[in-house]
């Protein structure tokens, strides 16, 4: 499976100092799932795909990256707060620690969402500004440009 980032660059990306997560606890999959949920929708699938191809590195990582990364562990973090075992599903907990409850989760995820979005706009950004350098990108099918959630308030243009 090709994705534009691997899970170790998620890990880095997304994940501060004292966060360290094991790098099976990121798959191909949570980060094909996140790119094809969050960019592909601003981006394109005809630019996507080419950019899978390698094609230009230097927009994929000084734009993309970062904002794929954030997504996917957003996408990834509701599997991260529970264990799922011979007991069932059950919440992690040690001495040292306890479980954050709904309302740190939730203000996590929108926090990660929200920096994410931010990312992916100036992308977008920077496609429209570059249009000549971007031919497989089309903005009447950027969703940014049809309609965005500021504030609360969903826009349609």
């Amino acid at each position: 499976m090709k994705t534009l980032i691997t899970p170790l660059q998620v890990l880095r990306l997304a994940f501060g100092e004292g966060e360290y997560l094991p790098p099976e606890s990121v798959t191909e999959a949570d980060i094909a799932a996140a790119e094809r949920r969050y960019l592909v929708p601003v981006i394109g699938l005809t630019l996507y795909e080419k950019l899978l191809g390698g094609a230009c590195a230097d927009f994929r990582t000084g734009y993309l990256e970062a904002p794929a990364a954030l997504f996917t562990r957003a996408v990834l973090q509701p599997r991260l707060d529970v264990r799922t075992g011979q007991c069932g599903t059950t919440v992690p907990k040690s001495a040292y620690a306890q479980p954050a409850g709904d309302t740190a989760r939730r203000h996590l995820r929108r926090a990660l969402l929200a920096q994410a979005r931010t990312l992916l706009r100036r992308a977008a950004e920077h496609l429209r500004a570059h249009r000549d350098e971007f031919p497989e990108y089309d903005p009447e099918n950027d969703i940014f440009n049809r309609c965005t959630t500021d504030g609360g308030f969903v826009q349609i243009r």
